[in-house]
């Protein structure tokens, strides 16, 4: 896949560290933004896709019976 330049600020305190870690890590200061930004990215997506299929759920009357949800919630009392 072809890779691109971005150029964005950071706060000089959070390169700092991000230089720490790339350096422990034996890696560059890139590869551990990309693993940032595809770590952002599954999670957004992940969310994204589950608001949808309840959108999804809740447009087809898709419905959780009361004794469900009371069954679920009354697990964390």
């Amino acid at each position: 896949m072809p890779k691109e330049t971005v150029t964005f600020r950071i706060d000089a305190e959070k390169r700092a560290i991000l230089d720490r870690l790339a350096e422990t890590m034996d890696r560059d200061r890139s590869h551990l933004l990309n693993e940032a930004v595809d770590a952002y990215l599954d999670v957004h997506a992940w969310q994204i896709a589950h608001i949808e299929e309840g959108l999804r759920q809740a447009e087809a009357g898709e419905f959780a019976e009361e004794a469900d949800v009371t069954a679920v919630y009354g697990r964390f009392r």
